[in-house]
């Protein structure tokens, strides 16, 4: 579709009337970005983003999400030791976030070079599944436990209780296959038929990545009025809805979820550049989500990205 907004009546009615229903439907993201809180916005973008995330602690001390992206940007770094001590102030900030537990487990089992289930690690992940029985790493590492123990069977069987609570898509899926695979093999225990018997679970809405989402339907009446109304008003009605969007974001850039509506709407609409704009601006806004901004504007085709 062009720049213009060259959308047919009934598409132009369809969205007209679902943009609010729309603005409803914003779910947490099930991966590792969804933070405990919404961190603080960011003025600009930084060349150095550890910096950005560091400055942000210190204007926001206690912003639980501010010290987990500064965990998570530590730990892709390799830099263990500063990942834990920033996840040991988010758990602080947050002690009934069980995400934030099991990550402070995982990264506390990089640290100690000797011990592959080091007690600091296992008392993080013990807290995480005391606060969430379901918390996936959690669970993947006290099954690690029972591996190391000697229990190959009771670890093969708790991972594949994990890999049937598995929601389709996670990004922890091929790696638990593998695990079970390999210890499987190494202590001859069969697993390729139970393998393929077992199936990741159907996502649910609100797991579903927010591009993904079907728009919410709405109702007979709804589309109705919306197509009553001459194409002028209609087109008008949307670009208020949009420019309703730009400007809450505006009073509120930390809103990850509103900038991937914005992007959603904007290529709709067929308006590609300020989809891209958008992008672009989310990420300068929130540069500890710029993957998953990426990942979703990817997913609804928004060049550039």
């Amino acid at each position: 579709m062009s720049e213009s907004k060259s959308l047919s009546s009934a598409n132009r009615a369809i969205l007209a009337a679902a943009f609010l229903l729309l603005l409803a439907a914003v779910g947490h993201a099930l991966w590792r970005d969804s933070p405990a809180e919404a961190p603080a916005p960011s003025a600009a973008p930084s060349a150095d983003p550890i910096a950005a995330l560091e400055a942000r602690t210190r204007t926001a001390p206690d912003s639980a999400a501010a010290w987990q992206a500064l965990g998570e940007a530590r730990f892709d770094l390799a830099d263990y030791r500063d990942a834990v001590a920033a996840y040991e102030k988010a758990t602080a900030l947050a002690p009934q976030n069980a995400g934030l537990w099991s990550a402070l487990g995982e990264v506390r089992t990089y640290v100690d070079q000797r011990d592959p289930m080091p007690p600091a690690a296992l008392e993080a992940f013990e807290k995480a599944i005391a606060l969430d029985p379901r918390e996936p790493r959690a669970r993947y590492f006290l099954a690690v436990k029972k591996d190391l123990a000697g229990d190959h069977k009771g670890a093969i069987d708790d991972w594949f209780a994990l890999l049937a609570d598995t929601p389709q898509g996670a990004p922890w899926e091929p790696d638990l296959r593998r695990t079970i695979e390999q210890v499987g093999a190494i202590h001859k225990i069969a697993v390729a038929d139970r393998l393929a018997r077992t199936r990741p679970r159907a996502l649910t809405a609100d797991e579903m990545p927010i591009a993904a989402r079907a728009i919410p339907g709405p109702s007979r009446a709804e589309m109705e009025a919306a197509s009553q109304l001459p194409k002028g008003q209609q087109d008008a009605m949307i670009a208020g809805m949009v420019d309703g969007l730009e400007a809450k974001l505006k009073a509120d850039p930390a809103d990850v979820d509103r900038w991937i509506m914005l992007m959603r709407s904007r290529m709709t609409l067929g308006e590609t550049a300020k989809a891209t704009q958008a992008l672009k601006d989310g990420i300068a806004a929130n540069p500890e989500a710029a993957a998953r901004l990426k990942a979703q504007a990817r997913m609804l085709g928004v060049p550039g990205a």
